[in-house]
């Protein structure tokens, strides 16, 4: 059986990761499904994020990482996934991920959704904390592979000499 573990992952982290590799063993094949289209803003561009996540998955044979633009039960179908993987940090984010459950099992009848509790030591991380703390120079070793903190560290000197106000935009 096929899955897609969709999302943004700007950037993807030690979370996600704990995630997807489960999800891996749970499967046949995981597409890790990497969104191009939010509606939130985004540090990394839909091709960068895609190779950020293919090196950090490069050693679980049946992961694969594909960009889409369409919508997620839409994607599955195309992909041929029955099941959407889905991670739970924290209580708040059971409501949301009900929500998406239920919408998306009410556009495409036949994809379930699964949803994985993070393992206890990432439980506090997110790609927005990920991002704050690297911005401010913090140390993120303990919550993105090498690859991701090199990328954060590059962006994080790029905009290093923007203004706050063209941080916002």
């Amino acid at each position: 059986m096929k899955a897609l573990y969709p999302g943004t992952f700007d950037p993807i982290h030690y979370g996600h990761i704990d995630i997807a590799t489960r999800a891996a063993g749970m499967f046949e094949e995981l597409v890790l499904g990497v969104y191009a289209r939010p509606s939130k803003h985004l540090l990394f561009p839909v091709e960068e994020r895609v190779e950020l996540a293919r090196e950090a998955l490069k050693d679980v044979k049946n992961i694969r990482v594909m960009p889409y633009r369409e919508l997620t039960v839409k994607f599955a179908r195309e992909i041929g996934a029955e099941v959407i993987v889905r991670g739970l940090r924290v209580i708040s984010d059971f409501e949301l991920e009900f929500q998406m459950a239920l919408t998306n099992r009410s556009l495409e009848s036949s994809v379930d959704t699964v949803c994985l509790i993070t393992s206890q030591q990432y439980n506090f991380v997110s790609s927005s904390i990920v991002k704050e703390v690297a911005m401010l120079g913090g140390d993120i070793s303990e919550m993105v592979p090498p690859n991701v903190a090199a990328a954060l560290a590059r962006r994080a000197e790029e905009l290093s000499g923007l203004s706050p106000v063209s941080l916002r935009d």
